[in-house]
């Protein structure tokens, strides 16, 4: 440690405020959360590593350190660009991939705080949870899906991403912890280890089932009127109303407790509410009047480039294994805008 470090009164050396002489801000830091956390949190200090060790950081823990290393990533970067729901949308106001992903980061931290579980760890599974979605949302992993004769799920991509896609194929070598959380975010997928990531897949839920209502009342496919009148009045009558209450499921629920789980009434209701809106939005013709065009734009895509790969970025060239994966590789990593342009250039 150095001098600037140790503080001098009466020409003896003090332990540093908050601090114990010789232990770097991350050393203090984990132990911090052993006097903070719930004895069933995820602790930094108990991490089951990465696949490639590493030096410990100075300042940050493992999982502040993957936390960064997500935020700095290309694919970080290109939710800014990736639809929700809605393809395309006209309005400054629609939730695209990244606003989703703050929100769940956001409501994930919450949850995590009020049951004194890793706040760090959950923020990192929240922000990576979606890096490995398609372009024109679950549109283009149904093609992917279709065309690759297996399942395309953005979660098991969001875990290629990070250990493979990003950093010129060497990946971000994240914690076992943040890439478990990534691909089990999912309720389609076997169910996480840690109970950060079932506070992620809890919120993921919960963000995507208001913020896509509110995006189907703003795009004027149903009113405020056709919510039904069991889940206002449970739920609530606004945006607002409805993730407090189901925030507070969880936290009254979990709290004290080895588990993540909702109240059974709130969490019935929150199935109905996703019924509702899989029957009058997700799947409804009016919430997607481009959804053809998003099918033939990644069909095309993916057909010209597996006739053509040379023509693919070299870092997608490199990739080992088949060809037809690093052509869904290639792809699923497309903005919105970007697979629109280079259709176009390449199919007219």
């Amino acid at each position: 440690m150095s001098d600037a470090s140790i503080s001098l009164v009466d020409g003896a050396a003090q332990e540093p405020a908050g601090g114990v002489v010789g232990q770097t801000i991350s050393e203090q830091t984990e132990r911090i959360e052993h006097e903070i956390l719930a004895p069933y949190a995820t602790h930094a200090s108990a991490s089951k590593g990465r696949e490639r060790p590493e030096d410990r950081d100075p300042l940050r823990t493992c999982f502040q350190r993957d936390r960064d290393r997500i935020v700095h990533a290309k694919a970080f970067r290109r939710l800014k660009h990736k639809t929700q729901v809605f393809v395309a949308p006209i309005g400054d106001h629609f939730t695209v991939r990244l606003t989703h992903t703050l929100e769940v980061a956001q409501i994930g931290r919450t949850i995590a705080r009020a049951l004194r579980l890793n706040e760090d760890l959950t923020e990192a599974i929240a922000l990576g949870h979606d890096l490995g979605h398609t372009p024109f949302g679950h549109v283009g992993e149904d093609v992917l899906t279709e065309l690759l004769g297996r399942r395309f799920h953005h979660a098991e991509q969001g875990l290629r991403v990070v250990e493979v896609l990003e950093a010129g194929g060497r990946g971000l070598n994240l914690t076992f912890e943040v890439r478990d959380g990534i691909r089990g975010h999912s309720w389609a997928m076997t169910a996480p280890e840690t109970l950060e990531a079932t506070v992620v897949r809890f919120a993921d839920r919960i963000a995507y089932l208001n913020h896509d209502l509110a995006d189907a009342i703003r795009a004027g496919i149903i009113s405020p009127d056709d919510i039904p009148d069991e889940i206002v009045a449970l739920l609530g009558g606004s945006h607002a109303q409805r993730i407090n209450t189901l925030v507070m499921a969880i936290v009254e629920s979990s709290q004290g407790r080895p588990v993540v789980e909702m109240t059974p009434e709130i969490l019935h209701m929150m199935h109905e509410l996703r019924r509702f809106m899989f029957s009058r939005v997700y799947l409804a013709p009016t919430a997607t009047p481009d959804r053809e065009r998003a099918i033939s734009v990644v069909r095309e895509l993916f057909e010209h480039y597996s006739a053509h790969p040379d023509q693919m970025p070299e870092e997608y060239q490199r990739l080992p294994g088949e060809a037809i994966v690093r052509v869904a590789d290639y792809i699923s990593g497309m903005t919105d805008g970007y697979a629109l342009r280079r259709h176009q250039e390449l199919c007219g």
